[in-house]
């Protein structure tokens, strides 16, 4: 047993114990990348590889000018409302508040309250909607950021910029958009390959 100690204690075997490991450690190496390299030969499916190259699945809309209808909140009490001056230009004499519509909308603050005053008739108590219908290009708000909207062309995200002209708390009508635009409804940058869904 002594003998067998001592074999294993000299340079030698030390030196072939350690090529030995080596060898094992190269060899798990190489067998590791050639499994990779194989993986990626099959193609096997990555998210991220395949939205680089055949592009991301994104949600659109293709926009025609059409009709469209937007409503503004209105709280009504007793056929009067109060309404602050961002939002007295987006109702208007004549326009349908549910069953009634707005009679007069006032042209200077009233001292009293620091609001406008909207006078309606037939119109129930409580919150209510003023609706606007008008021609034009109608998307949702969650498309449009900072005054800028990604359309598809050719399968690629291109920003157009837009001019908000009248909204709501859903929907936006803009200017800067053509017949057959399709505005990517998904979260994209600009270059990004796309294919709608």
């Amino acid at each position: 047993m002594e003998k067998i100690t001592e074999k294993i204690k000299t340079k030698k075997i030390k030196n072939l114990i350690y090529g030995i490991c080596a060898v094992v450690l190269v060899g798990w190496v190489v067998f590791r990348f050639a499994a990779i390299g194989a993986e990626n030969a099959r193609a096997v499916f990555n998210t991220s590889r395949n939205a680089a190259d055949v592009g991301a699945p994104v949600y659109a809309v293709t926009v025609e000018r059409e009709t469209g209808t937007l409503r503004e909140p209105i709280a009504v009490k007793d056929n009067r409302a109060l309404v602050s001056g961002a939002r007295v230009d987006k109702l208007a004499r004549g326009q349908k508040i549910g069953d009634g519509e707005i009679v007069s909308v006032a042209n200077n603050i009233d001292l009293n309250t620091g609001m406008y005053i909207v006078r309606t008739r037939n119109v129930a108590d409580g919150l209510q909607y003023a609706i606007f219908q008008t021609d034009g290009y109608f998307i949702p708000l969650s498309a449009i950021s900072n005054g800028t909207v990604m359309l598809n062309v050719d399968g690629v995200a291109t920003p157009r910029a837009v001019t908000v002209l009248r909204q709501d708390d859903q929907n936006a009508q803009v200017d800067g958009l053509n017949d057959g635009d399709v505005v990517i409804l998904s979260s994209v940058n600009a270059g990004d390959k796309v294919q709608v869904k």
